[in-house]
């Protein structure tokens, strides 16, 4: 099985991030290089915004953040699960973690997360993160994935096959997080997504 029309990764269609790199090491390494604006505050929020994508493209849907003891947040939607397709017989995930969002890296006209901060995308949690796990749930099949400071340092770890799909992202941010008084507050831009906090 390979990807999308029958054809090689190198000839399916990028449209949020280019599947023909599965790391860039140059741009986790220019993130890595300036400040977090925002700080790990807005890495929460890149990372529900996904999450919030995927309740737009659904009509609706809901999403847990979890703070745990050991420091790290987790983020966990009710979505179809992250794209992955097979080339020459090998599972390969969308490359959401180590290469940059096309739509808004750089981009003057991004879209503003609701700290005021332009999105960059997943890359940018995961290039801050000493670790970061991304759990996929998908129809007919889950894994997870361990990456640090964006690179990953495990493959695709199949896991049993699940009871329902959806995307978890569990990060310990590399810097001190700050919590708002009301973040429940911070996602009425995203009245189609119901978020659910744990403490």
């Amino acid at each position: 099985m390979t990807g999308p029309g029958g054809g090689p990764r190198g000839s399916w269609r990028n449209t949020t991030h280019d599947w023909a790199a599965e790391v860039d090491r140059d741009h986790l390494a220019l993130i890595r290089s300036g400040p977090c604006p925002g700080g790990a505050w807005h890495l929460v929020l890149e990372v529900v915004a996904y999450a919030a994508d995927e309740a737009e493209c659904r009509g609706g849907g809901r999403c847990t953040v979890a703070f745990h003891a050991d420091g790290s947040v987790s983020v966990a939607d009710d979505g179809r699960g992250t794209d992955t397709r097979f080339d020459a017989g090998r599972p390969v995930r969308k490359p959401v973690m180590a290469t940059k969002d096309l739509r808004f890296f750089d981009h003057p006209g991004a879209q503003l997360l609701p700290d005021g901060h332009p999105r960059r995308g997943m890359s940018v949690v995961a290039a801050f993160s000493p670790w970061l796990v991304h759990t996929n749930r998908r129809e007919d099949s889950a894994w997870e994935q361990r990456y640090e400071h964006g690179v990953p340092v495990t493959g695709l770890t199949p896991l049993p096959r699940p009871r329902g799909t959806g995307t978890t992202v569990r990060f310990l941010p590399g810097m001190p997080l700050v919590v708002p008084a009301d973040p429940e507050s911070a996602f009425a831009a995203w009245p189609w997504l119901t978020v659910e906090f744990h403490r």
